[in-house]
């Protein structure tokens, strides 16, 4: 299990080879190659949520809510923070909320990704 995401690892800067980089990114693309999971990402990058919380706004069963975590947090996408009887989960970085929210804006189905599409 990968330890937190380490965003300053690739990038045109790195010292990482592209294909190298790819083997790296592809695991943490796969988990996020759901809608579902992806519609989590986005809820906790808006803030910190509880199963339940993110079981009521995302209109899942929390069965499928955990089904769907559970890769994120393999890939070290979000991290668990217990509080009380119940985890708190988040994006494993506030540098994660960014490029989350940025995929959502590029969505060509919505007005946002309309916008910023490479369209003519």
């Amino acid at each position: 299990m990968p330890q937190d995401l380490d965003v300053r690892l690739l990038g045109p800067e790195s010292l990482t080879p592209p294909a190298e980089q790819a083997q790296l990114l592809a695991p943490q693309l796969k988990a996020l190659s759901d809608p579902n999971r992806l519609h989590l990402l986005l809820l906790l990058a808006e803030r910190p949520h509880t199963v339940r919380e993110l079981t009521d706004a995302s209109g899942m069963s929390q069965t499928l809510v955990s089904h769907h975590l559970a890769p994120l947090r393999e890939q070290g996408l979000v991290a668990i923070t217990p509080k009380g009887r119940s985890n708190v989960y988040s994006l494993c970085c506030e540098a994660l909320a960014g490029p989350v929210r940025l995929l959502a804006t590029l969505a060509a189905t919505t007005p946002e990704g309309a916008d910023a599409c490479c369209t003519p």
